[in-house]
């Protein structure tokens, strides 16, 4: 898949900032500018306080867990 001259390998290279920008990019254009604002609209107006509900699951795992899950995942 490549948009506008950025390859997928050229994601790892952008900055956070400089991905965010062409996603948004990518979403304008195929979705509209309608589309786009209910986009963001949905997706950064979220209820609660994510890095204190994912502390609360998390407290409990050991990094042997956590690598264990991540090997399940890549497998699957």
């Amino acid at each position: 898949m490549e948009s506008e001259g950025f390859g997928v390998s050229s994601f790892d290279t952008m900055t956070d900032e400089q991905f965010e920008r062409h996603a948004l990019e990518v979403l304008g254009r195929e979705l509209g500018v309608d589309g786009l604002a209910r986009f963001l609209r949905l997706n950064r107006s979220v209820a609660g306080d994510y890095t204190a509900e994912r502390n609360a699951w998390q407290k409990d795992l050991t990094v042997d867990q956590i690598i264990d899950s991540i090997k399940r995942r890549r497998k699957g």
